[in-house]
């Protein structure tokens, strides 16, 4: 049996505008795996700590998150949408995208959803520095994170069909996995 039945668990991420959502649906739309947007998970199941105005956001709940997203997890197939990926235990996850952008383009997209001034400040400073990237590096191992530019039409289409190429090799390394293990037992026997 695969380590994952339903496919690798992969998550993208990125700083608020660098198109997450888009990437997600098109790569749940153009293969088996499920889309789940964090940020909707976490509202609608209430997983939250409480609600800030200041920042227009919800203080989420990381354990009730873990704890919501737990039982989901072993048998994969699934796409973790959402700005940050550091707080999913390494056993968790396959691979790991982070989505960057031109930090002008970026202020024109957050601009565009009517954040507030500080707020887009904030997070334009955060592509700026690489946050995001720099966190995935820190949790997770070298090979399984991919950063991967996010700002045309062409790079959307372009970023999924790496990732489609990057779990026909992964399917392909599940296979070889079990292949072994049955020789081993076979050996063994």
């Amino acid at each position: 049996m695969p380590k994952r039945p339903n496919g690798p668990n992969i998550i993208i991420c990125g700083t608020p505008g660098t198109g997450k959502t888009t990437h997600a649906e098109l790569l749940a739309s153009q293969t088996s795996l499920t889309h789940l947007n964090l940020g909707t998970l976490v509202k609608d199941h209430k997983l939250y700590e409480s609600y800030s105005p200041e920042w227009d956001s919800y203080i989420v709940d990381e354990d009730k998150l873990l704890d919501h997203l737990e039982p989901l997890i072993p048998t994969g197939g699934l796409i973790l949408d959402w700005h940050t990926c550091d707080i999913f235990p390494k056993s968790w996850i396959d691979l790991v995208v982070v989505l960057r952008t031109d930090n002008t383009m970026l202020w024109d997209r957050l601009e565009g959803r009517g954040y507030n001034v500080e707020k887009i400040q904030e997070n334009n400073e955060a592509e700026i520095m690489q946050v995001v990237l720099d966190e995935a590096r820190e949790a997770y191992d070298g090979e399984i994170v991919v950063e991967l530019r996010s700002e045309s039409a062409e790079d959307i289409q372009g970023n999924v069909e790496r990732i489609e190429q990057w779990m026909e090799a992964w399917k392909e390394m599940e296979h070889q996995s079990e292949d072994e293990e049955e020789n081993v037992d076979e050996d063994s026997d």
